[in-house]
């Protein structure tokens, strides 16, 4: 039996140099950037109730993610949750490095820092609890492309990988659609096309045959676990609804993914949000569309039809492949959570420059300006990225605590009111009235698209209040369903009570303690 030493020196041997960068710098830029968050314990307002959560949400087409998240555990510890989420996207990092066929380590580091620098990936952070299994859902995604990439049969293994990862999370469906999307292109670039058209139909039709069989796997077990457990899907983000077009209709709903698509991209301050990462990213854009047209000089495409028809083809069918989910759930709220895939536009750039650099471009005088350019701007883009998310957690942060402040005087209020008693059951509404607190958010324009970071305090509901005084004080209160506060919510004594902290916004009602939190102004 060998030694473990004597493994390693064999792993040393055979662990490509590329792997190891990529890993190594996914993990240790992603360490940088969110080690704040990962050694505090600030909840947001999903995670107040999620200090234990066994992850079973199936009702939500989740039913692996149970399983994923398991590993470290049912409670929310943001340490080794963080650590384990890491580990994943540096082994996704390999995948995408050997998927993108990364020609150096530099190249291979870069594209390991975008993935860990994104925003979308510091929103998930904020859903620390769940943070692991999101990211063993993205290594699988990636994993089934690859697959399918690395052998005729290969889509087999690629679809068992692919109804995993939907059954763990299924935003990072469009990573395995953009990848397949773009080892086809790849073909087209590399000239198969004109070598072997029925092998280049061969290999598309393997890409399109794991998705489907991927996605039909899918949706035979989570019908079976349906229906063993005795459950229905959910109404959440109309995924028990999901149709293509939903109520809208199938051309509305595809014009509604353009516009947004093009919105988020030029407007949602998370591809770039200031002036060095908007002209990092242009420079990234440029340095593509300047290889594009060599390539194209170079190899006589421009004078192929075919070539423009290639083009248009691509900016048609990109931001429905980016946006597939929103096509089959019209009522879908598409936070930045499900729009990681967003990441991959700058790392195909840097991907696309790296093979000219390695090929036709390696006898290029400007070639050193080029790789230049290209480091310079994908830096500046990782720098600012992992500002943005720092700006987050800070507001987190103060999230936390400017919540902790306020629920501490307001259970103080609570249990000097007159007629209090422990269990008496208490209505409130949740929200927290803006007319009688100052703004405090500064980073609004930074954090405005970054789910569970934005925002002045975690408190959106009754229960969120219940639970951050249950877990976070250390009392109960009893809190009533809706729709005993829907019946209190119209009553004249309530409207005329003071917003909190006013004197008279605790009042005991009919037997129930009533504390208005909204503003006084009501329409």
């Amino acid at each position: 039996m060998k030694t473990p030493r004597e493994v390693v020196e064999q792993l040393k041997k055979k662990i490509d140099r590329r792997h190891v960068s990529a890993f190594l710098w996914t993990f240790g830029i992603g360490l940088l950037i969110h080690l704040p968050v990962m050694i505090a314990d600030y909840p947001n307002h999903d995670g107040l109730a999620s200090l234990y959560f066994d992850q079973n949400m199936i009702t939500s087409g989740r039913w692996f993610l149970t399983v994923a998240c398991g590993f470290s555990s049912y409670y929310s510890v943001p340490w080794v949750i963080g650590l384990l989420g890491l580990l994943f996207l540096g082994l996704a990092s390999v995948v995408l490095t050997e998927l993108l066929e990364l020609k150096s380590s530099v190249s291979a580091a870069l594209c390991g820092g975008m993935l860990s620098a994104f925003p979308a990936l510091a929103s998930t952070f904020a859903y620390v609890f769940t943070l692991d299994g999101y990211m063993l859902a993205l290594l699988l995604a990636m994993l089934s492309v690859l697959l399918t990439k690395k052998s005729k049969w290969g889509f087999l293994p690629g679809a068992l990988c692919l109804a995993f990862s939907l059954g763990t999370y299924q935003a990072y469906l469009p990573f395995a659609i953009l990848l397949c999307l773009w080892e086809v292109s790849m073909l087209f670039v590399k000239g198969e096309w004109a070598k072997d058209r029925k092998a280049l139909l061969a290999k598309t039709g393997n890409y399109l045959e794991m998705g489907l069989l991927g996605f039909a796997l899918y949706y035979v077990i989570l019908r079976v676990l349906l229906l063993i457990q005795g459950k229905q899907l959910d109404t959440y983000q109309g995924i028990g609804e999901a149709q293509a077009g939903g109520e809208e209709g199938i051309l509305a709903t595809i014009k509604a993914v353009y516009v947004d698509f093009w919105s988020f991209s030029v407007k949602g301050h998370v591809l770039f949000q200031n002036v060095f990462s908007a002209i990092a990213l242009a420079v990234l854009v440029l340095l593509a569309v300047y290889v594009v047209i060599r390539l194209a000089n170079q190899r006589k495409w421009w004078k192929h039809p075919g070539f423009y028809a290639i083009l248009v083809l691509l900016f048609v069918v990109i931001p429905p492949c980016n946006s597939c989910i929103r096509i089959v759930s019209s009522k879908l709220t598409y936070h930045l959570l499900m729009r990681y895939q967003w990441v991959l536009y700058p790392i195909f750039a840097v991907a696309f420059c790296d093979g000219y650099v390695g090929g036709e471009g390696k006898k290029e005088r400007s070639l050193g300006l080029m790789q230049w350019l290209l480091l310079g701007s994908t830096v500046t883009l990782i720098f600012c990225h992992g500002l943005a998310d720092n700006v987050g957690y800070s507001n987190l942060q103060k999230k936390y605590e400017r919540t902790y402040a306020y629920c501490l005087r307001l259970l103080d209020r609570i249990e000097q009111t007159e007629g209090y008693y422990q269990g008496i059951p208490v209505a409130l509404v949740g929200v927290v009235g803006e007319d009688e607190f100052p703004r405090t958010d500064l980073t609004g324009e930074v954090t405005g698209n970054m789910i569970g970071l934005s925002g002045e305090r975690l408190l959106y509901t009754g229960e969120n209040y219940e639970t951050f005084i249950k877990n976070y004080l250390g009392a109960t209160l009893n809190i009533v369903d809706g729709s005993i506060m829907d019946e209190i919510y119209y009553k004249d004594e309530y409207v005329r009570m003071d917003s909190f902290p006013g004197p008279g916004s605790t009042k005991v009602i009919d037997g129930i303690l009533c504390v208005k939190t909204e503003n006084s102004r009501r329409d």
